[in-house]
């Protein structure tokens, strides 16, 4: 009985976190907050944001450790903590190639505002500088990358989107420094998430208040200009959003070749939805599964066959191992479950992310997980390497990996820890 109640307690106190739900005006342009820009502190002071030491330099993965690191395939090349940046907390995380350049930066999200770190030559990584939070610190940002340009929402009451220009990072005088924003998009006030389609220059901004114009769904954000970013609509017959993936669609269905397609998590269900008219977003279904705990993030194969979703309560409420859910979206009118991979841990999936027949997924205290998806289509999922940032234990909690990053040429890992900050990886030889 009392560990019914335990869980059930666990489970409440996650989905407020979780959602943070704070009944805000959205549409609310004025913060009345005297740092609202991040360049001081309430007394005119600049802030600390701490000097970016490196905490652990290239550590090798030997014998099934780098250093205090369990880990199989992947070789530490720096750890930067949060005190580093003075965060009290890390959660999602994104990276940025500059095509005129070709140096590759780390984008960190943190409590109290956003770090931008130069990793080009991970021998001797650069911590520019931190963008602060618009309102207040909080544990929930998220960050996405479009174009040359850094977009950040966050739970904090009134925070907004945040817009920084990322190509202000080549010429740093004295880093590190304190940013501030280069626009700051007010018709939102909380969010839990964004995602971007880049084909379309548009941003969709998720999991705003419950009881805004669209239900706490995906307000639709027109950023061809993205100093200037407007509001294009939304969608909320779904109810609230936690996060979501939108295409360009070229998959197996060619009843929507060249549509808009959302899919959301929706808490409760899958909902896909085609945006090409923002104007008039039509849905197309929505989909349940057994065991369902808190739907949470998923994200497409390259073929846009099948979708991989994680359940971030299944593991705490119900017992199962880490889970995956891979659906078949052969048809989007009628996607079907098509196979479910259990991990080796108990721990929880957070976000996961493809790059080619490879799922990269942050799984808390089991650290990053890399998955080998190659014979996806028949059902053979196996883990090909691991990297464990939080070696206390592999059981279901919020400690350990919020997100990561697959995405650079160069072949680099970016891992945002929750308690040890920032990580960068690479595949051992």
């Amino acid at each position: 009985m009392w560990k019914t109640a335990l869980l059930t307690l666990l489970a409440v106190i996650f989905v407020w976190g979780c959602s943070n739900d704070n009944g805000t005006d959205p549409m609310g342009n004025n913060d009345g907050n005297p740092n609202s820009n991040g360049n001081d502190g309430p007394t005119g002071d600049m802030p600390n944001i701490g000097n970016g030491n490196v905490t652990l330099g290239a550590t090798p993965c030997e014998g099934g450790m780098a250093s205090v690191y369990p880990c199989d395939g992947y070789d530490l090349l720096f750890q930067m903590n949060l005190a580093a940046f003075n965060g009290n907390s890390g959660n999602d995380i994104w990276g940025w190639t500059d095509t005129t350049t070709n140096r590759e930066y780390a984008v960190v999200g943190l409590d109290n505002g956003t770090a931008f770190v130069d990793i080009t030559d991970a021998g001797a990584p650069v911590y520019l500088g931190k963008l602060m939070t618009a309102t207040t610190a909080i544990l929930w940002r998220d960050v996405k990358v479009y174009g040359d340009y850094a977009l950040i929402v966050s739970e904090a009451p009134n925070h907004g989107m945040q817009v920084f220009d990322l190509k202000r990072l080549r010429n740093v005088a004295n880093p590190p420094e304190v940013f501030t924003a280069d626009a700051r998009y007010t018709g939102i006030g909380n969010a839990h998430n964004l995602v971007i389609n880049e084909e379309n220059a548009f941003a969709y901004i998720v999991g705003t208040a419950r009881n805004d114009a669209f239900n706490g769904g995906v307000h639709f954000i027109d950023i061809q200009n993205p100093s200037s970013p407007s509001a294009a609509g939304g969608y909320g017959a779904n109810g609230y959003t936690h996060d979501a993936q939108v295409v360009t669609y070229n998959g197996p269905d060619a009843d929507y070749t060249g549509r808009e397609i959302f899919i959301g998590a929706n808490e409760d269900q899958i909902a896909i939805v085609d945006v090409t008219d923002k104007s008039n977003p039509v849905e197309i279904e929505t989909l349940t599964y057994s065991d369902l705990g808190y739907t949470h993030q998923g994200w497409f194969t390259e073929d846009q066959r099948y979708f991989l979703l994680g359940d971030e309560l299944d593991e705490l409420q119900i017992g199962v191992n880490s889970k995956t859910l891979v659906f078949d979206f052969l048809d989007l009118d009628n996607p079907v479950l098509h196979t479910t991979y259990e991990g080796p841990t108990g721990a929880i999936d957070h976000n996961g992310y493809v790059l080619g027949d490879e799922f990269f997924l942050a799984n808390y205290a089991a650290g990053i997980r890399v998955l080998d998806i190659s014979d996806i289509a028949n059902q053979n999922i196996t883990e090909k390497a691991f990297f464990d940032t939080y070696p206390a234990n592999n059981t279901a909690g919020f400690d350990g990996v919020w997100s990561v990053y697959p995405y650079f040429e160069s072949g680099k890992i970016l891992v945002n820890d929750t308690a040890s900050g920032l990580f960068v990886l690479q595949k051992s030889n």
